[in-house]
């Protein structure tokens, strides 16, 4: 074939065609076969080079295995990680791998190693961002609570909420309790839980909440104030129940619940049971309609009337050895 693109050539042969060369003359004087010839007289592009797929490698069935290995050592101390030798060992006595040499399976954790650590680092750096866009007042961690302390919070269902599937779900979550039994506590550690996952979260307490709606009503910005707790995976509203609130502004709260209706997830703190939310909301059809919204479908935990803090803070006292 001659030294020309592939568009060039249709376009010669096209031309030869039309000057009246046969095809077999056009054959020989572009050296190319008949198949060329015909595709040129058919259209004006040539097809698209086909892509074949890659060839299977004996290693990969093993990749995942190699690559969850891998992404383990990244949150153990550097000598505790696997080296390439003793992946391979693994692989021959835990999953019985035949015809794969050495040299490929280091070849292939060297590859590996720099992807993952690049990986880790892009989502560590987001999931900051999206913690500190949360707004959370304060730094709070599952592992830092103290389930002892509070026998009323299931620390199998609380672990279960951490896996933040409620929130793809589009979830919501009722944390219900007297005053200091760790609700709050909960509260921002699953929120965090999700950030860490990639869900967008914002924390607000709920009377800054309805006074920003009611700001924004004054303002006429109530439309761009809504998409601005509508725009997020899960909106945490804290301290639910503090304070009464009037009618105008338990109805601009259940705009904000009722746009993220089965869509999005809220989970939200009270300090009063549900039975106690007439005194939140004083219309009680509006009452009844939040607290469906804040209910059908989602997880409801009651935290007790025991103070956790007082509980956590005895369990953790020093003991005076000297009385």
């Amino acid at each position: 074939m001659s030294e020309m693109s592939k568009v060039e050539l249709y376009a010669a042969i096209r031309q030869d065609l039309r000057a009246g060369l046969s095809m077999r003359a056009i054959e020989r004087k572009h050296r190319v076969g008949w198949r060329t010839v015909a595709s040129a007289t058919e259209s004006v592009w040539p097809e698209p080079r086909k892509e074949y797929p890659p060839r299977p490698q004996k290693l990969d069935p093993y990749k995942p295995f190699i690559d969850d290995v891998l992404r383990a050592d990244l949150d153990v101390p550097r000598r505790q990680r696997h080296t390439a030798t003793r992946i391979y060992h693994r692989l021959l006595e835990e999953h019985g791998m035949r015809n794969v040499s050495y040299q490929r399976v280091s070849a292939y954790v060297r590859e590996r190693k720099p992807q993952l650590q690049a990986q880790q680092l892009t989502a560590r750096r987001r999931s900051e961002r999206l913690i500190e866009a949360a707004g959370f007042p304060r730094s709070k961690t599952l592992r830092d609570f103290d389930f002892g302390a509070n026998p009323s919070v299931d620390p199998a269902m609380i672990r279960t909420l951490a896996e933040s599937d409620w929130v793809k779900e589009g979830l919501p979550l009722c944390l219900i309790g007297d005053s200091g039994t760790g609700k709050s506590h909960l509260l921002i550690a699953l929120g965090t839980e999700a950030a860490k996952a990639g869900y967008r979260v914002r924390y607000t307490l709920a009377a800054r909440l309805v006074n920003r709606l009611i700001e924004a009503v004054d303002g006429k910005r109530l439309t761009k104030t809504i998409a601005h707790y509508s725009g997020v995976d899960l909106l945490c509203i804290d301290e639910l129940g503090y304070t009464e609130l009037d009618r105008r502004g338990a109805e601009l709260l259940f705009q904000v619940l009722t746009e993220r209706e089965e869509r999005t997830s809220v989970a939200i703190v009270s300090n009063r049971s549900f039975a106690g939310w007439s005194k939140i909301f004083t219309d009680a059809a509006l009452c009844a309609a939040i607290i469906d919204r804040l209910t059908f479908g989602g997880n409801i935990i009651e935290t007790g009337t025991q103070s956790y803090r007082w509980a956590h803070a005895k369990a953790t006292e020093p003991t005076d050895k000297t009385r």
